[in-house]
C-alpha cells in the first residue's frame, strides 16, 4: 500500500476548518476520508485536542480496523466509519461533531423533514435520527449501518450528535454546515408551536434523485 499522506493531510485540513469555524471543540468529534481503491481509510486519533493535531498524527486503518500508519490509537468511533465506507461507495469523507443545533433535536428525537430543496439535494429526504447506541460499540455501528441504506447524507444520533457524509471532503464540511443550518430553522419553528411547512413531495423527489445519481456517479470502485 503506497503512503496515504495526501489523504492524512486531508483529515487535518478538515479538523483547522471546522475548528475555525466552532464545530469541533478540544478532542470531541471524529473525522475521515477513504483511501480511493483500496479497503482502507485515514481517520482523527482518539482522544487528541485538535488544536495539536499534525498530519502525523493521523491515523490509517483497513476495514477491519487494522492499523496501516500511525502510532496514536485510532478514533473510538472508527468501526462505525469503517461500516459506513462499506456499506456506501460513494462515500469518501465522513464528519462526526457534536454541533449544538442539530444535537439538540437528537435529545429531543426529533428528525429534520424535507424543508428546503438545498436540504433534500444534498442531505437527503429527511434528516433521521439513529437511535442510541454507546459510542464506540458495535451496537451503534449497527444502527449506523441499518439506516444509511436509504441514501441520506446526513443522520443525527441520538443524545451523541451528527454524522454526515460527502462524495469528497468539500462536500462533507458543506453538507455539515447545512445541517446545522436547517437544524436551528427547523428547532425555531418547533420551539415557536407554528405549523412548519414542508416543500412538495413531488419536489422532493425530484432533488432526491439528483442526490441519488451522484451517490452513482462518485461510488467508489474497490
Amino acid at each position: 500500500m503506497a503512503p496515504c499522506s495526501e489523504e492524512k493531510q486531508k483529515v487535518a485540513e478538515i479538523c483547522q476548518i471546522l475548528l475555525e469555524r466552532g464545530y469541533l471543540k478540544s478532542t470531541e468529534g471524529n473525522v475521515s476520508v477513504r483511501i480511493q481503491n483500496e479497503p482502507v481509510f485515514a481517520i482523527t486519533p482518539s482522544n487528541y485536542d485538535y488544536v495539536l493535531m499534525q498530519v502525523d498524527d493521523i491515523c490509517v486503518l483497513d476495514f477491519d480496523l487494522n492499523p496501516k500508519e500511525g502510532k496514536r490509537k485510532p478514533s473510538i468511533e472508527s468501526a462505525m466509519h469503517a461500516a459506513v465506507y462499506q456499506t456506501r461507495p460513494d462515500v469518501h469523507a465522513i464528519i462526526h461533531t457534536h454541533q449544538p443545533y442539530a444535537s439538540a433535536l437528537g435529545i429531543m428525537n426529533k428528525p429534520i423533514p424535507h424543508l428546503f430543496d438545498e436540504q433534500v439535494r444534498f442531505l437527503g429526504r429527511s434528516v433521521e435520527i439513529i437511535p442510541y447506541a454507546p459510542s464506540g460499540t458495535s451496537f451503534l455501528k449497527k444502527n449506523v449501518q441499518k439506516k444509511i441504506k436509504s441514501g441520506n447524507n446526513a443522520f443525527i444520533l441520538q443524545n451523541h450528535g451528527v454524522l454526515v457524509f460527502g462524495v469528497d471532503t468539500q462536500r462533507a464540511i458543506h453538507n455539515m454546515a447545512l445541517l446545522e443550518k436547517c437544524a436551528l430553522v427547523y428547532l425555531l419553528a418547533v420551539l415557536s408551536d407554528e405549523k412548519v411547512s414542508r416543500i412538495p413531495l413531488a419536489v422532493r423527489e425530484i432533488a432526491f434523485s439528483k442526490l441519488r445519481a451522484d451517490e452513482k456517479k462518485f461510488a467508489a470502485v474497490d
